[in-house]
């Protein structure tokens, strides 16, 4: 059953189209790699389905149609938005990220546990609970974007080139967090990579873009294994 279904997505900024009818579906408990050329339309794709730019089409999330909707109510139906730059909120403490990241849940003990259960994927960030977040390294901010996101609970989580400007060993430890994260928790993830690699290892399904248009999709298998997409769009 698709926990997210996309169907002729259009998006625009002002008068510029920057997506034109794409498509796409999402497994319950699945990890769905969108991949494609700075430009194709990626991160537009993640931002049109948490609200945050004029769209037309349709965004079903969970059988339920959230197009038009406010972010701050895409939010509470259970959609965590890891963007590009991680968003990190310097001036405060790692735990004081974590906490903002829980900002619309009232269950006071059970965000106490998620904490727990975030420094139990992270222990990194524990060992800084206390250290501006603005102090962290890249890497360790990213894991704090991601903790932050896990803090809502999400049902989907939206992860945009989570990888960007991370050293290859933070990167794979991040990576191995998130294949944790979807088997363990049952997160279904949305993951925006420009390291096509790295996100068909981890992805059961990829779609790749251009323009603004889908123009192949498949198991991240069969993609992997296409040596006129790897050599013709994806440049390895």
């Amino acid at each position: 059953m698709a926990i997210l279904d996309v169907a002729n997505l259009e998006a625009f900024y002002g008068p510029i189209q920057a997506l034109h009818g794409i498509s796409f579906k999402l497994e319950q408990g699945g990890i769905t790699t969108i991949l494609g050329a700075n430009g194709a339309g990626k991160t537009t794709t993640l931002r049109s389905i948490c609200g945050m730019v004029k769209t037309g089409g349709q965004i079903n999330f969970d059988g339920e149609s959230i197009a038009g909707k406010k972010t701050e109510a895409i939010v509470r139906h259970g959609v965590a938005h890891v963007p590009e730059g991680r968003g990190t909120f310097v001036r405060v403490t790692t735990e004081e990220n974590l906490k903002l990241g829980a900002y619309s849940r009232s269950d006071a003990n059970a965000v106490a546990e998620d904490m727990e259960r975030v420094y139990g994927y992270f222990p990194r960030l524990k060992e800084r609970r206390d250290q501006q977040a603005g102090t962290l390294s890249g890497g360790e901010q990213q894991m704090l974007a991601v903790g932050r996101a896990m803090m809502l609970r999400p049902r989907l989580m939206l992860l945009d080139e989570p990888s960007f400007g991370l050293a290859p060993l933070l990167v794979q430890e991040l990576f191995e967090n998130l294949r944790v994260i979807n088997r363990e928790e049952g997160v279904s993830i949305l993951l925006v990579e420009q390291n096509a690699t790295l996100a068909l290892n981890l992805a059961d399904h990829a779609y790749l873009l251009e323009t603004g248009r889908v123009v192949i999709s498949g198991t991240a298998d069969e993609i992997s294994a296409d040596e006129t997409i790897r050599q013709s769009y994806l440049g390895y």
